[in-house]
């Protein structure tokens, strides 16, 4: 799965706080993703990650 920093994601299961898109800020073995609603940060192993992806939405910065 081609995910690159700065794009947004669309997870198959909701953040407590209703939004269920998020900001890649760091790709690696782990990814550090930002919630869109509450700005709330998590790492996560890619696998658990890759797993849980519905959407991939590529930035327009590059």
């Amino acid at each position: 799965m081609d995910i690159q920093i700065s794009d947004i994601v669309t997870m198959k299961k909701e953040h407590p706080c209703g939004s269920n898109q998020w900001e890649v800020l760091r790709v690696g073995a782990d990814f550090k993703i930002k919630c869109m609603g509450c700005g709330h940060l998590v790492m996560l192993p890619r696998k658990k990650l890759e797993k849980n992806i519905k959407e991939v939405t590529k930035s327009l910065e590059k």
